[in-house]
């Protein structure tokens, strides 16, 4: 809850003994708790939170400046990466570019707004500097596979160019979607891919495909892996999801993979959770979600603290479009334990939703996390005029959240 709410809501003898005592605290680490869990690892949620007016301020600066009309106006699925120079790099999805016009909007209204005629691309990338957004990399970033293909830019990691190399690259996974009939407006999912970006100068250097799905008959099936990425001991731990709310499930259902340090373009260095072991076949399983009253929107975010993973989801159910919750557990493949407790950040007046809530670790510091979500028009056929008509509306949010241990 807010901060300000929160009252209103309740080999010799000395080698042999040094071994001996090594080995005893490597077992004192490993062992699990009392009840079972592993020692560092405990229940956390939400402790309190409050909205992040600087930041989702400076996105509206940045959107309404009018200096320019190729770059960013407004956009979706905000995921964002720290470069090794120390500027921030933004990613969305679909993106406006074009002019925003100040107040009043040819209804009368009191908002900034854009012509109907402004471009809309697939993704974007925007770089921020010492908290500033200074400019717009040429978009799209991502060209489209095809004619009625995208890409949408998710989760990106700096890693070394392979395994054991001292030159880093920035890794970009993708989501492809193909054009749809309802209830897949939204695209059909049909591959993960991984983009590799030099760096310090950002070209995008190549893009392979890790996962195709199109094999999979029913597209709820399919899994798309990027949403967010956990780094942990040598392993890059990339968590994805199916598309069953697109299919009237109240709640899609998460997966793992993982990849060791380096080798998110590498095909064959990605592993899966079968539901009992890590493998190469790429037949996840599911380790959270039932489809019904658990699971998890199908963009979601995992943070590790204190050794406990906590992972944040729109709720399951109409309580979705408004709501970010969240279920903890001991290691990525789970068990998971949800979900826990809800916070409801503000939302503009509308037929509006929230959705993808993201952590960005990048801008916490102690015990404070920074989450985005964005806000859409519900009805997809109305959704373009909207936005145009008020130009905030598509715009990432932010707020700012502490865990702390729960019963």
């Amino acid at each position: 809850m807010p901060e300000d709410s929160r009252a209103r809501q309740r080999t010799g003898t000395g080698v042999g003994l040094l071994l001996t005592l090594v080995l005893a605290a490597v077992l004192l680490t490993a062992l699990p708790d009392d009840d079972g869990r592993p020692e560092g690892c405990a229940p956390r949620a939400v402790g309190s939170w409050a909205a992040d007016g600087g930041l989702t301020a400076e996105f509206a600066r940045y959107g309404d400046d009018a200096s320019r009309t190729d770059d960013w106006t407004g956009g979706d699925g905000t995921h964002s990466v720290r470069l090794p120079d120390g500027r921030l790099l933004w990613l969305f999805s679909d993106t406006y570019l074009g002019q925003v016009y100040g107040p009043p909007n040819p209804a009368g209204e009191s908002f900034a707004w854009r012509d109907t005629t402004a471009p809309l691309v697939r993704n974007s990338a925007v770089v921020m500097r010492e908290g500033r957004l200074e400019s717009t990399l040429p978009a799209p970033l991502f060209p489209n596979p095809s004619s009625d293909q995208w890409r949408w830019p998710v989760a990106a990691r700096v890693e070394p160019r392979s395994p054991g190399s001292s030159e880093q690259v920035l890794r970009v996974l993708l989501w492809v979607r193909t054009a749809g009939a309802a209830p897949w407006v939204f695209g059909v999912p049909t591959a993960t891919e991984v983009a590799t970006l030099s760096l310090p100068d950002l070209r995008v250097e190549s893009v392979v495909k890790v996962l195709d799905q199109q094999a999979v008959p029913d597209p709820s099936r399919r899994v798309l892996f990027g949403t967010t990425l956990v780094t942990e001991g040598g392993w890059t731990y990339v968590f994805g999801g199916d598309d069953g709310q697109a299919a009237s499930r109240p709640a899609s259902r998460a997966y793992a993979a993982r990849v060791p340090e380096g080798g998110l373009g590498d095909p064959a260095a990605w592993e899966y959770w079968d539901g009992s072991e890590w493998t190469s076949r790429a037949r996840p399983a599911a380790v959270l979600g039932d489809g019904r009253r658990t699971g998890v929107g199908s963009a979601f975010s995992v943070v590790r603290r204190d050794g406990t993973y906590v992972l944040f989801t729109m709720a399951a159910g109409t309580r979705g479009l408004t709501t970010v919750t969240s279920y903890w557990a001991c290691s990525p493949t789970g068990p998971w334990h949800g979900p826990a407790r809800d916070l409801t950040p503000a939302l503009p007046e509308g037929q509006v939703a929230a959705y993808n809530p993201q952590i960005h670790p990048e801008l916490g510091d102690g015990g404070r996390l920074v989450l985005s979500y964005d806000v859409n028009w519900l009805e997809p056929t109305a959704a373009a005029a909207q936005l145009n008509r008020n130009v905030s509306l598509y715009r990432p949010r932010f707020v700012t959240l502490r865990l702390e241990p729960t019963d």
